[in-house]
């Protein structure tokens, strides 16, 4: 496990700005701890000499002087950790925010929604004690001890010599100790993880589980996942404490062997006693930030655990945006393999090609989406229906060509497209709210007449619902993720409407209130697209885009 992963200079900009004055600190710290030895060394070989207390006075107020030096440099070392693990951390969140957004929900879809929550949340969290506690001590250690030994050497170079021969002991002793660590830590991770996964799961679907009597098992699942988690985390703390125990061993030896070197040279007359004090109170002070850094090993693991998993989301979000999503043919140049209406009159999809590694769903596909007409798209399960809405959506990585009005469109222009998803996803709040979501300034107008057109007359814009749905029953939730595409559709002037089954919770009565709908989208001279396999939906469309399974190939 690296200390420091160079990918923390590169995301958080702020990381730079505190090595930058930690270092800073660091050398005033140094040189405080330096000042220190020395006057108090002078005090105590004047003081035996037989000086009076007038003539240390000067000394002793220096000494003093030095010390709020040195508790200054410590307070603002702090303070600099502090702020430094707040701004860092909210630099990260808010990039891997943008990171997941850039990556789509095709992205999202193959890893653990879970964890990668947790990474963000709880999982940054711990850079607090990374930065407060570890990263100060590293850049002191870098510092500081070069600087000391070298004043050892300079005063007493028979010292200097046993203080660099056994510095290197602590780490070695931190090197094996972090392997270690780092094993253990990042089982206590995945153990974390999966006990936050378990704990939503079984929170989401509580009522189902209590309807079927099996909540009492899943109690026990949590139980056991939360025991096994209990169990690494005292792992990590009797791994620490031996480890802080052997780091001070170490230490401990090799300032006494430094000590009873001086001693004996001292009763021998071979070494003053200015010099022999001095070394003497620097020796431990080329020890203590090692020491530090070892006994604060353990709270870099978390930061690093969390941290990693974050610039590897930065990582995929950075390749993604390097490497093309879509083989785009210049658009005055494509020809449109098959026969295509005029790209002018609407969306014209060209050469359309979605694979999963070596599964390939859809393999150039040409469709047209004409404006003023309903388009279903049918086929059955594992066609590439989803697959299909995902590229138009910029989701999923694919090859082809989509042209508007003969316009080519770019992986990141979504403004001429409104959608509403297979599934009803409701955000904490309104109707309204969820209606116009993504609109600064709302018109509640627009959104009752949304509702109203997709048959949502009976449900109240001031109806409170949360994350889940709940508030409203399944059609309705259905009814308005329909409204807030046609709200959007509206608002933007978006020139294509796509719906992912949008009657699949509806019943026959509010399904053909929902064909008519489209007609009306349609007649506003936008292209509709529905997905569905019902059957009064495709008998309603103009066209149908009817999909087939398609086989796997070799890479």
């Amino acid at each position: 496990m690296r200390p420091v992963d160079p990918r923390l200079l590169r995301y958080a900009a702020a990381a730079r700005a505190f090595f930058v004055s930690g270092g800073l600190l660091a050398l005033v710290q140094t040189a405080a701890v330096i000042g220190f030895s020395f006057l108090v060394t002078q005090v105590i070989v004047r003081a035996i000499a037989g000086e009076p207390l007038d003539a240390l006075a000067p000394t002793l107020l220096l000494l003093a002087g030095v010390v709020a030096v040195r508790f200054l440099a410590g307070w603002l070392a702090d303070v600099n950790a502090s702020r430094g693990s707040a701004i860092v951390k909210s630099e990260l969140r808010g990039r891997v925010l943008t990171a997941v957004t850039q990556l789509g929900p095709g992205w999202l879809t193959s890893r653990n929604a879970t964890a990668v929550g947790v990474t963000t949340g709880p999982g940054l969290d711990a850079l607090d004690t990374y930065f407060a506690k570890y990263l100060p001590q590293l850049v002191l250690t870098a510092i500081a001890t070069p600087l000391i030994v070298v004043v050892i050497w300079w005063q007493d170079w028979i010292s200097g010599l046993i203080v660099t021969l056994t510095l290197p002991l602590i780490p070695v002793f931190m090197v094996l100790i972090g392997w270690a660590t780092q094993a253990v830590q990042t089982r206590q991770w995945e153990k974390l993880s999966r006990l936050s996964t378990a704990f939503l799961d079984v929170v989401g679907g509580l009522s189902t589980l209590t309807i079927y009597g099996r909540q009492h098992r899943q109690a026990a699942r949590i139980r056991a996942v939360t025991d096994d988690y209990r169990s690494e985390t005292m792992r990590v703390l009797r791994i620490s404490f031996l480890s802080g125990f052997a780091l001070e061993l170490a230490a401990s030896l090799s300032v006494a062997l430094v000590a009873v070197s001086i001693g004996v040279r001292l009763i021998e007359g071979g070494l003053g006693l200015t010099v022999g004090l001095f070394v003497l109170l620097l020796a431990p002070e080329a020890f203590l930030p090692l020491r530090n850094v070892g006994a604060q090993f353990h709270a870099a693991a978390d930061g690093v655990a969390a941290s990693s998993e974050v610039f590897d989301i930065l990582d995929a979000a950075s390749a993604a945006s390097t490497e093309p999503t879509a083989a785009t043919p210049d658009a005055a140049s494509a020809a449109p393999a098959g026969p295509l209406v005029s790209a002018a009159s609407g969306l014209a999809v060209r050469g359309l090609g979605v694979r999963y590694g070596d599964t390939v769903v859809i393999d150039g596909l040409d469709a047209q989406l004409r404006r003023g007409a309903v388009t279903a798209l049918a086929g059955e399960s594992g066609s590439g229906k989803s697959s299909f809405v995902a590229a138009m959506l910029g989701f999923v990585p694919h090859s082809g060509e989509l042209v508007l009005d003969g316009r080519s469109l770019s992986s990141g222009d979504r403004d001429w497209l409104a959608w509403s998803g297979q599934r009803a996803v409701m955000i904490p709040g309104t109707v309204s709210r969820n209606v116009t979501l993504g609109d600064e300034a709302p018109d509640e107008t627009a959104a009752r007449a949304a509702l109203d057109l997709v048959g949502g007359g009976d449900i109240r814009l001031d109806t409170l619902i949360d994350s889940s749905g709940d508030g409203l029953s399944g059609g309705q939730a259905q009814r308005v993720a329909s409204a807030r595409a046609v709200y959007r559709a509206r608002r933007l002037d978006c020139a294509v409407v796509v719906f992912d089954e949008p009657s699949s919770a509806l019943d026959a009565a509010t399904e053909r209130d929902l064909i008519g709908s489209l007609r009306v989208l349609a007649g506003e001279d936008r292209a509709v697209l529905v997905v569905s396999h019902r059957r009064a939906v495709l008998d309603a469309a103009d066209e149908v885009i009817r999909l087939r399974v398609a086989e796997e190939v070799g890479p």
